[in-house]
């Protein structure tokens, strides 16, 4: 009983006294953030960069993505981030940081009026302005880690230029050490400090060179260190022309070996520039700001590794290189495909050929998805998955006894693609990082949830994969099957797990619209206005809910709702209302968007001298096809309106929608005619077996 009653007390006085333990433990935190502009996983060998080869043996590794406002990330604006703790830019003047003024023992950032006037950086200074009224004391060393440190006049309170100024008894003090290490970037630098736009390659020999300085320089710093200093260590910035996968390091008890990344990313292995302001402030123990949007960087699992980290950045540059051919390749597809079809559907002896077509065109779009579940890092292995699949799912629409149905194959590939993307909801959306129509690494636009052309392709697949089965059961059950189903889609998309806004709203009057046509009821302009209100209430409903959660746990969802009561949400609503106008003139949608839709008027309009009747047969074959027909349009053209990628929706939807409706027209039309010759569904469905 003594023995018991001593445990209880040791327990109480623990619980006592951790809390002012841990209080104690804050208070002589010290972090290092060392920015080392524009390096890379692959610069850090033993023989070049042997200090920061030996801080990585130590250390977390992960990826860092530097991606700002624009698509290349300079010092200025790499800096100017990490300051705001959300993505800024320096505007026309980016290129190196401004050259700090020595006043005292401390510096000012000249001009720095600029920032706030002119460029409108609301949030610059944060970091600054949050560890003075701390009282945490700081230390800068380099341009960039002046203006990462200035408050919101500019002024930080201690700076060098150097590390080599410094000793260890100068820094016992500091709670904040941050060091500009530039001389990767020095080299492609003009006379007026800027970035060109396709700097020409920097000569190996002269890369060593500054690799070589840029090591020493890190590693001053790290020899003077006070012991129990937690180093965190990121490549800041681009240098100009192509964006790439930056380092990321965190050296701190029990990190070594482990993977580096963020719930920003809701990746094990990725993180972003805002991140470094967060957890510099969290493992100090001082109060992050609200309007800071980074999340605190944490080691994870095990499995860290150089070569891994090298090809992260490898896979998206690879991605990257030929991403703009991909789409072209796709719309000059898509525009030659309606072409050939207006020319030959009036020919009964095409019609097989031009539904074998139909329907590996329509199977084309998920294979950008499917072939992230091989490993692949070059173009080869690339275009060779993809290839696979597509032959594969392509094969498996004709392969079965279902070819012979109208929409069998449209139920294979409609249900492949919606299949494929939930799927990836469930298990992480691994298969939309890296892909043509998901999100890029290194661009940092989105690492996690319901992309807005994975929205799309999810969008048409649900409702024209459910009115296959409302063709099998009309009425009640085929209306019902497509709520339920659509619904628990769109629950997908605009939850946690897709964190998806614009696709909620667009994504509810398709499947309303759907569901009603099902059952012989009309739409009105005023139902369908209540069915956007309704996806309005339901993103909404979302958001909200996103918003109460820890703010590590919050998507975009919860953080816009932050916006909307800070005031800050029309600035955000007009930026992409301005990116959707934009892609109105993409060389590569709008062409997609114009010739599908061109093409369903006119088949409708003329069936005769369009397509023979083949649109017409499609939807007297399957009334439930027309609706989601109809459901997948009105989706589309919503989604374009809502969302930042515009008339990326749209074309996307009719890519997968107008090819598999033109497949089951044919085979409609066939079976209307009695057609029993072989054609390309029998001979593919041949090789397939």
């Amino acid at each position: 009983m003594r023995r018991a009653l001593g445990v209880v007390l040791l327990l109480l006085l623990a619980g006592v006294l951790t809390p002012a333990a841990q209080a104690q433990a804050r208070d002589q935190a010290r972090v290092a953030l060392i920015g080392v502009s524009a390096l890379h996983w692959k610069d850090i060998t033993p023989s070049d960069t042997p200090n920061l080869h030996r801080l990585a043996q130590s250390s977390a590794l992960g990826s860092m993505s530097v991606r700002t406002v624009g698509n290349v990330t300079c010092p200025y604006d790499g800096w100017l981030t990490i300051s705001a703790g959300i993505r800024s830019a320096a505007g026309y003047r980016c290129g190196a940081p401004p050259m700090p003024e020595q006043r005292g023992a401390g510096a000012v950032i000249p001009d720095y009026e600029y920032l706030i006037d002119v460029a409108g950086q609301k949030n610059v200074g944060i970091l600054g302005e949050t560890l003075k009224a701390a009282g945490a004391a700081t230390v800068a060393i380099g341009p960039g880690a002046a203006l990462a440190l200035a408050d919101r006049t500019g002024a930080t309170p201690a700076y060098h230029a150097s590390p080599l100024q410094l000793r260890t008894a100068d820094l016992e003090t500091a709670r904040l050490i941050v060091m500009d290490v530039d001389d990767l970037v020095r080299p492609y630098l003009g006379a007026d400090d800027k970035l060109p736009r396709e700097p020409d390659p920097l000569p190996a020999a002269e890369r060593r060179k500054a690799l070589r300085l840029a090591d020493a320089k890190a590693g001053a710093l790290l020899s003077i260190l006070p012991a129990g200093t937690t180093v965190l260590l990121a490549g800041v910035s681009d240098h100009g022309g192509v964006p790439h996968l930056r380092t990321a390091m965190l050296s701190e008890p029990g990190a070594q070996g482990r993977l580096l990344g963020a719930s920003s990313t809701r990746r094990e292995d990725i993180s972003i520039l805002p991140d470094l302001t967060t957890t510099a402030l969290t493992k100090l123990g001082v109060a992050v700001p609200h309007t800071v949007i980074g999340q605190v960087m944490t080691a994870g699992d095990g499995g860290a590794t150089f070569q891994r980290m090298t090809d992260a950045d490898e896979s998206a540059q690879t991605m990257r290189s030929v991403k703009g051919v991909y789409f072209t390749a796709l719309a000059v597809l898509q525009v030659l495909f309606y072409v050939l079809a207006f020319l030959l559907l009036r020919r009964r002896a095409a019609l097989p050929w031009v539904r074998g077509a139909a329907v590996a065109l329509a199977a084309l779009p998920v294979t950008s998805f499917l072939v992230n579940l091989l490993p692949w890092s070059t173009h080869v292995e690339l275009f060779g998955g993809m290839l696979l699949f597509w032959v594969a799912l392509t094969g498996l629409a004709f392969a079965g006894p279902w070819r012979r149905k109208p929409l069998g194959p449209l139920a294979v590939v409609a249900g492949a693609t919606a299949l494929t993307l939930a799927g990836d909801l469930l298990t992480g959306t691994t298969l939309q990082l890296n892909s043509f129509m998901g999100f890029s690494a290194e661009q940092g636009a989105r690492y996690y949830g319901l992309g807005n052309i994975p929205f799309a392709l999810l969008a048409t697949g649900t409702l024209l994969a459910t009115t296959v089965v409302a063709h099998r059961w009309p009425g009640k059950i085929g209306a019902a099957v497509v709520a339920i189903v659509g619904a628990f889609a769109m629950v997908l998309g605009g939850s946690g797990l897709g964190s998806d806004f614009g696709g909620v709203i667009a994504f509810v009057p398709g499947i309303a619209v759907t569901a009603l046509i099902i059952l012989g009821k009309r739409i009105s302009l005023m139902k369908l206005a209540l069915f956007c209100v309704a996806g309005g209430l339901a993103v909404t409903a979302f958001a909200v809910a996103n918003y109460l959660k820890p703010p590590s746990e919050q998507s975009h969802l919860g953080r816009f709702v932050g916006q909307v009561l800070d005031g800050e949400a029309f600035e955000v609503v007009w930026r992409k209302f301005e990116a959707m106008i934009s892609t109105l003139i993409n060389p590569n949608l709008v062409p997609i968007v114009i010739a599908a839709l061109g093409f369903l008027v006119y088949a409708v309009m003329r069936p005769e001298k369009a397509s023979s009747g083949v649109v017409p047969a499609a939807f007297e074959h399957s009334p439930a096809l027309k609706a989601g027909l109809i459901g997948t349009l009105v989706s589309g053209v919503v989604g374009m309106l809502v969302n930042d990628s515009g008339a990326a929706v749209l074309s996307m939807a009719l890519a997968l929608a107008i090819p598999l409706l033109l497949s089951a027209g044919i085979a409609a039309m066939r079976q209307q005619d009695g057609s029993a010759a072989p054609g390309v569904g029998e001979q593919l469905a041949g090789v397939a077996k």
